[in-house]
């Protein structure tokens, strides 16, 4: 299924501290429709006054885990997007807290398809993990480096056979 048309006319928060990374988003995001906040209290505001379908939130300077609990609490979809907190042990916190997907800024322009993939999955109530982690693992290797999931390997675990199992359950974009 095309991922234009599964974006087209849905809703989506933008929130970051850089100008331009809000431009790019709503440039790639051309389908949606947008609201880009450049702060906490900024995305507080839109989030009180409007619905969203989904929500790309960074990770540093505008409080992303905050927004993340906040988002996760309405059961908008949200994507933790970070350039700056880009280890291993974030990965797994935005898993915990309920992100739907956790993308390095360096693959802003697949950001479409990662923000259909998880709108898709929550439209057909599947896990939304497996499609990004698919596409973003081997870039986690060779950013943490080989082994990087060994700090932690019960919870990775787990984490794979979750992904495991919903593979064939996540319609192909």
């Amino acid at each position: 299924m095309d991922h234009q048309h599964i974006l087209k006319g849905k809703r989506i928060l933008l929130v970051d501290d850089e100008p331009d990374i809000l431009e790019t988003l709503e440039e790639l995001l051309y389908c949606c429709e947008t609201d880009s906040a450049s702060s906490f209290e900024s995305a507080i505001t839109c989030l009180k006054n409007n619905t969203y379908d989904a929500a790309i939130l960074d990770i540093m300077g505008v409080r992303g885990y905050s927004l993340l609990k906040i988002t996760h609490r309405l059961e908008i979809p949200s994507i933790m997007l970070t350039a700056h907190a880009l280890t291993p042990d974030n990965l797994k916190h935005s898993i915990e807290q309920g992100a739907d997907a956790y993308v390095p800024k360096d693959k802003l322009v697949d950001i479409s398809l990662f923000v259909a993939d998880i709108l898709s999955a929550r439209e057909q109530n599947k896990s939304t993990h497996f499609t990004w982690f698919s596409l973003l693992k081997p870039v986690f290797e060779r950013l943490f480096g080989k082994g990087w999931q060994t700090s932690d390997q019960t919870f990775w675990d787990e984490f794979d056979k979750s992904q495991m199992a919903s593979r064939d359950n996540i319609h192909p974009l």
